[in-house]
């Protein structure tokens, strides 16, 4: 005789290869593209599979799994809407953030190269305090080197990029900002 755990399993499986076709015909009604029809279908099995004691018997079972698929519809839609006004709210920042590049490109392809005429610590250094905003303990968390390297490390690769890209920082906002740009204190 067999346990009840694996009576639920066959069960389980005989629902899977008697409803596969019905529930992806159901998704594929459901959804623009067939790959999304395959997470719905895969996603209501593995709820199947977690509540197979709660499958309904005989003739209910299909019914009870597109009540699933529904749901998984539901939360993939509302999934995708989050989504969607996530992605404007990013852009809508990265608008009012970020100048467009394409007036900057020969100042940052010079900045590029001077940076590229670094030591690589030193441009790491140089680029963690300035372009990520990280103070020099945090940089040095990163590195793995005291504050005191990282701050002596900053003023040479500053000074370095100053010999290769030159004085002249340009307007404010500038890309060359990487040269003037004040460290963040240690708090």
């Amino acid at each position: 005789m067999s346990s009840g755990t694996e009576q639920d399993e066959d069960r389980f499986r005989r629902v899977y290869a008697e409803d596969f076709e019905a529930l992806l015909a159901y998704a594929l009604r459901r959804v623009a593209h067939p790959e999304d029809a395959a997470d719905v279908v895969a996603e209501t099995f593995l709820v199947a599979w977690r509540r197979r004691q709660d499958i309904p018997i005989a003739g209910a079972t299909r019914l009870w799994l597109y009540g699933v698929a529904r749901r998984v519809l539901a939360n993939q839609h509302r999934g995708g809407v989050r989504r969607q006004r996530l992605g404007e709210r990013l852009r809508q920042q990265i608008i009012v953030s970020v100048a467009d590049p394409g007036s900057e490109v020969p100042e940052r392809l010079a900045v590029r190269a001077a940076l590229a005429g670094l030591a690589e610590v030193d441009r790491e250094v140089l680029m963690l305090t300035v372009w990520e905003g990280l103070r020099p303990h945090e940089v040095a968390a990163v590195l793995g080197v005291t504050p005191a390297a990282v701050r002596t490390r900053l003023s040479r690769a500053r000074a370095r990029l100053r010999e290769l890209v030159g004085d002249d920082p340009g307007p404010p906002g500038h890309v060359l900002d990487v040269l003037t740009a004040p460290t963040r204190t240690e708090d």
